[in-house]
C-alpha cells in the first residue's frame, strides 16, 4: 500500500462490523460511529430494508453495463430529478465522489468551450488529477500542475478571511466585490464554471451565511458562468434545514454533484443538472460501473429509507442539540476556537488558547481521546486542526447525549494541557 494512504489513529483501527450507529473493531471493542465513512454512512449500519435490496439484487445480476437498460438505475435517475428542483433534469451516474466532480467539470467545459475555472480557497473536491486542481487546501493538493485554468476566490471561512469582522450582509458583500474582481483581473472573461460546496467538509465544515451563493451567483449570471453545487456530502438531507447545501442559498445551480450518502456505502456517485449540459458531450460516452445493478438498487432502497424515516428532520434537531450543548459545555474553552456547522455537520475547531493560530496537536489529541472513550469522530481543516462529527443520520438523542459527554471531558482535557497544565488520562471506565 501507498505510503501517503493515511490512517487515523496512533494504533490504528481495524473495523469490521456494526450495527446502527455503532461498530465493532477486530478485537470486540464497541464504539459510537460519529463520523460514518467520512458521512457515507448516511442511515446506519446494517439497515434491514437496506441490506435486504442489496441481497436482493445480488442474488439476481451484481453487472451489466449501461449499454443495456437497468430498472434500478432509470427509477434512482427518476427519483433524484425530481429531487434536484432543477427543471427538467437528467442524471448520469458514476462510482464517487470525485468521478463526479471530473464530470461535471468536463461537461462545464466543453458547454462552455473554455478550461477555466474558479473555485474557492479552503475547498475540497477530489484526489484525482482534476479534482484535485480544484481544491483550494494545500494539504490535499500535491501538485500545481492542472489540466485547468484555476482562480481561486474567498470562500465563507469567516474566522480566517480578512472580511471576518464583518456582519453577515457586508461580509457576503465583500466576498463578492472580490469574486468580480479576480475574474475581470485573473480570467479572460470566458470562464466555464465556479464549483463549490455549500458547506466545506474536509475544509472543517466551513459554513458561509445564508445566500452567500446567492449573491455570487449573480455575478457569475452576468458573465454566463455556471454554477456546479458539489453536494457530495452536503446532499440527502444532511444540513437539516434543507435537503440540498444550495438550497440556503435561494439558487439552482446548474450541474450538482453527489455521492457518499446515497449509497450508505456502496460506491455510486453522479451528476444532475440542466438537461442541455447533461446532453453536451459530443462523443461516445460510458461509465462501466456508474448506476450498476447492485449500487442502484441499494441506493434507492437507502434514498426511500431516508425520506420515509425523515432523516432530515433528525439532522436538524440532533445536530442543533449537538451543537448547542457542546458550544454551552466547551465553548469558553480556550483550546476551543469555534463550535460550527448545520444540521449533523459539526466542526470544533482547535486553536492555541488566546489566540486562532492552529493547534494541531490538540486535535490529534483529542481524537485518540475520543476513540478511548469510546467515540469515533473525524478530522479535517486547512491545518488539520478540526474535529469533524457527522454521525449517521439516524443517529438518537440518547447517542448525542453520550457523545457530548465524551467530548466535554475530551475538550477540557486537552485544553488542560494546551494551557500547560498536568491531567490525568482519563479511561473512561
Amino acid at each position: 500500500m501507498p505510503s501517503w494512504l493515511a490512517l487515523y489513529y496512533d494504533e490504528p483501527l481495524e473495523l469490521v462490523s456494526g450495527e446502527g450507529r455503532h461498530v465493532r473493531d477486530a478485537n470486540g471493542t464497541s464504539y459510537l460511529d460519529f463520523f460514518g465513512g467520512i458521512l457515507t454512512t448516511s442511515t446506519g449500519y446494517n439497515v434491514p430494508e437496506v441490506v435486504d435490496a442489496i441481497r436482493e439484487q445480488a442474488g439476481k445480476m451484481l453487472h451489466t453495463s449501461t449499454l443495456y437498460l437497468i430498472r434500478p438505475m432509470i427509477e434512482l435517475a427518476e427519483r433524484i430529478a425530481g429531487l434536484s428542483t432543477i427543471p427538467h433534469a437528467k442524471v448520469f451516474f458514476v462510482s464517487s465522489g470525485t468521478e463526479a466532480v471530473e464530470t461535471a467539470l468536463m461537461l462545464s467545459c466543453s458547454a462552455r468551450t473554455s478550461n477555466q475555472v474558479l473555485a474557492l480557497r479552503n475547498s475540497y473536491h477530489g484526489r484525482s488529477f482534476t479534482a484535485m486542481s480544484v481544491t483550494g487546501n494545500r494539504s490535499w493538493s500535491s501538485s500545481s500542475l492542472s489540466p485547468l485554468n484555476v482562480s481561486y476566490v474567498q470562500s465563507g471561512n469567516r474566522l480566517h478571511s480578512p472580511f471576518g469582522p464583518l456582519s453577515d450582509q457586508e461580509f457576503t458583500k465583500a466576498c463578492v466585490r472580490d469574486l468580480r474582481d479576480v475574474i475581470e483581473t485573473t480570467t479572460s472573461g470566458d470562464v466555464a464554471c465556479m464549483i463549490a460546496e455549500p458547506i466545506q467538509g474536509v475544509g472543517g465544515f466551513v459554513v458561509p451565511p445564508d445566500g452567500f451563493f446567492g449573491a455570487m451567483k449573480k455575478v457569475l449570471d452576468e458573465y454566463g458562468i455556471l454554477f456546479i453545487s458539489d453536494e457530495v456530502q452536503t446532499g440527502w438531507g444532511r444540513t437539516g434545514e434543507h435537503f440540498w447545501g444550495f438550497q440556503a442559498h435561494d439558487i439552482q445551480p446548474d450541474l450538482m454533484t453527489f455521492a457518499k450518502g446515497l449509497g450508505n456505502g456502496l460506491a455510486i456517485g453522479g451528476v444532475v443538472g440542466r438537461p442541455e449540459l447533461i446532453d453536451s458531450v459530443r462523443a461516445n460516452s460510458i461509465s462501466t460501473f456508474g448506476g450498476n445493478p447492485l449500487s442502484s438498487a441499494g441506493a434507492l432502497a437507502n434514498l426511500d429509507y431516508i425520506i420515509s424515516h425523515d432523516l432530515q428532520a433528525n439532522a436538524l434537531q440532533v445536530g442543533n442539540f449537538l451543537r448547542g450543548q457542546l458550544q454551552a459545555r466547551t465553548g469558553a474553552l480556550g483550546v476551543v476556537g469555534e463550535i460550527r456547522g448545520k444540521g449533523l455537520m459539526v466542526g470544533i475547531e482547535l486553536v492555541e488558547p488566546g489566540t486562532l493560530t492552529a493547534n494541531p496537536k490538540a486535535a490529534q489529541a483529542a481524537l485518540e481521546a475520543s476513540r478511548r472513550g469510546g467515540l469515533l469522530v473525524g478530522k479535517g481543516g486547512l491545518y488539520n486542526n478540526v474535529l469533524r462529527i457527522a454521525p449517521p443520520m439516524s443517529v438518537t438523542m440518547s447517542e448525542a447525549t453520550t457523545a457530548v459527554e465524551v467530548l466535554t471531558e475530551v475538550l477540557y482535557d486537552v485544553d488542560q494541557a494546551a494551557q500547560g497544565r498536568k491531567t490525568e488520562t482519563r479511561s473512561f471506565a
